[in-house]
């Protein structure tokens, strides 16, 4: 599985966030370290998923981890522009916000 391929296009989808990595240089540790932490999860989700579900074909039980692990992924990345300190978000952004940096239960 090409998990760097998978985290640079998903960086890309955000081009404000690429582009700040890539100015920063920081776009290539970035990328591998997301892509390590796919393909932890995946690997967690793949056996996870073949426990609950242990009727279900290989392909089926790792095609279900990566999606949802890539919903994580994208879930956790930050956003372009940190807001400013003086900047007050809206209620429904705060929450939106938190739900997006809450690890799931």
């Amino acid at each position: 599985m090409l998990y760097k391929t998978i985290v640079l296009q998903l960086l890309e989808q955000c081009p404000e966030l690429h582009e700040r990595l890539r100015k920063q240089r920081q776009l290539l540790p970035t990328m591998e370290s997301y892509a390590l932490d796919l393909k932890t999860r995946h690997d967690e989700l793949k056996e996870h998923l073949s426990m609950a579900k242990p009727a279900s074909s290989y392909s089926q039980i790792a095609s279900e981890a990566l999606e949802i692990a890539l919903q994580e992924l994208a879930d956790s990345l930050p956003p372009a522009f940190p807001p400013d300190a003086s900047e007050a978000f809206s209620l429904e952004d705060a929450m939106t916000f938190i739900r997006k940096h809450t690890p799931p239960a």
